[in-house]
């Protein structure tokens, strides 16, 4: 299956539904060009949760997907990684590098400041 992706807006939070294989080639170029060139975002949401497949391409993408946001003042959230993928993390332990959440993790960090209560990042 190739990689489809379902894209969403609102106001300054763009979040991106990933369905498939996240492996190495037009596809994968094709998420990363589309992820940079959008202006005027304060959030970018990856939901993973229905990606069967991820390579060490796309695990290098995450990785410069991470720091472009960090260097232009955006937040990289990643949610719901399948169980495959969040292994992946695990095991090369990009876990403590990016932010990874679940679904549920994420809307209450978006969610307006009264209505969320304060959350920590787990120390690796």
């Amino acid at each position: 299956m190739v990689l489809r992706v379902n894209f969403e807006r609102s106001d300054d939070v763009a979040v991106l539904l990933c369905k498939g294989r996240l492996v190495r080639g037009h596809d994968l170029d094709l998420l990363r060009e589309c992820l940079t060139n959008l202006d005027h975002v304060r959030v970018i949401v990856l939901d993973l949760a229905e990606v069967e497949m991820i390579d060490a391409g796309a695990l290098g993408v995450l990785v410069f997907l991470h720091h472009w946001t960090m260097s232009n003042g955006i937040q990289l959230k990643i949610v719901n990684p399948s169980p495959l993928v969040h292994e992946m993390f695990v095991r090369t332990r990009l876990n403590c590098v990016l932010d990874i959440s679940s679904l549920e993790e994420a809307l209450e960090i978006l969610a307006p400041p009264s209505h969320s209560p304060m959350r920590y990042a787990a120390v690796c």
